[in-house]
């Protein structure tokens, strides 16, 4: 852990909102044909950027890919799927044009919508809390969430703005603290500290999808249920040490649903950087044998827009092999937030 992660449990002072932290009826081990449900959740590979299997694969593709599988997979005419939200970070027009020529030409309609989002690492979890909650609104019936990253081709320059201004960062040392950079290509020191390319998450391609619907939809088209969305949070930390973003995220999103750590069945943490998992870990008192049980980014990748979506797809059939119940999926947030969010296996 480098020393200045060492440093802050001395002093993390970051509490949640009210808002963030306002008791909600728990709805674990209950059935409600209410319930916002996940049908299926899918991802392709997550390959190494620049030299993986997918370096010459543009993102729209990988895109299409997972959103031709949600549909194939269960049978579904694409036609019912009312919304599709998909996180991206790095791809040009925050990946708007393309995830609508990969939604169409992954035969799509029309009239089913598509939109993207961007809170950084969270993107994916994001775009399937977006639709989530749009679902619980009554807004759409069905929707996809999803995530996709080719690092390969938006990495670089374009991750940063080529302009910014000079006043704030010089008047606000937070906000000049919000463009250090996610990590360097070299084994050295990319921040303060120990944390190198060796002992940081990949540069990474792929996508993943999400699907969604209220249990009454589901069971009505006779379609299977393999989880259940419960709750979710974001909460900020100081910019310059947005790697613990989990350690605030996760007792907030627990604390919604009043449960504990222990309750917990299998944590997904993304792992930005080992020293920031670390300290999330040892932060929250999370049991080492329950953390990312199949690895996690360091080990498989961190495509940014996709991570989200991918941990889902990695969390429920994890669940199922346990024969365990509860999963709880996290990350850090570049700018300084983390987000965290809870499902439960059917």
């Amino acid at each position: 852990m480098s020393s200045r992660l060492a440093q802050i449990s001395s002093h993390l002072t970051v509490q949640p909102t009210a808002a963030q932290t306002s008791s909600i009826p728990t709805k674990i081990g209950v059935k409600s044909p209410e319930d916002v449900v996940i049908v299926d959740a899918v991802r392709t590979p997550m390959t190494r950027g620049k030299k993986g299997g997918f370096k010459d694969t543009v993102p729209e593709d990988l895109l299409a890919a997972v959103l031709i599988a949600i549909k194939d997979r269960n049978k579904i005419d694409p036609a019912i799927v009312d919304d599709i939200c998909v996180g991206n970070v790095l791809q040009a027009a925050g990946g708007a044009t393309v995830s609508r020529m990969a939604a169409l030409y992954a035969g799509y309609p029309e009239q089913t919508s598509i939109y993207t989002t961007n809170r950084q690492c969270s993107s994916g979890l994001q775009a399937v809390v977006n639709i989530a909650s749009h679902i619980q609104s009554g807004l759409i019936d069905i929707g996809i969430g999803a995530g996709v990253e080719s690092m390969t081709m938006g990495y670089g320059p374009s991750a940063m703005a080529p302009q910014t201004s000079e006043k704030i960062p010089e008047a606000c040392e937070a906000a000049a603290d919000c463009q250090l950079p996610m990590g360097l290509s070299k084994l050295r020191p990319a921040f303060d500290g120990a944390t190198t390319a060796g002992n940081a998450s990949q540069v990474s391609d792929g996508a993943a999808a999400v699907l969604l619907m209220k249990r009454k939809t589901a069971e009505k088209l006779g379609l299977p249920i393999v989880g259940k969305y419960i709750a979710s949070a974001v909460v900020g930390c100081e910019p310059k040490t947005m790697g613990v973003g989990p350690a605030v995220a996760i007792p907030a999103v627990l604390k919604k649903i009043g449960i504990q750590v222990k309750d917990i069945d299998v944590f997904e943490v993304n792992e930005a950087f080992a020293s920031q998992a670390v300290y999330s870990i040892e932060h929250c008192g999370l049991p080492l044998e329950k953390v990312n049980p199949n690895g996690g980014a360091i080990a498989m990748g961190h495509p940014l827009g996709c991570t989200g979506a991918r941990q889902i797809a990695t969390l429920l059939p994890e669940l199922k092999r346990q024969g365990k119940k509860l999963g709880l999926t996290t990350m850090c947030i570049g700018t300084g937030m983390g987000m965290a969010a809870v499902f439960e296996r059917e």
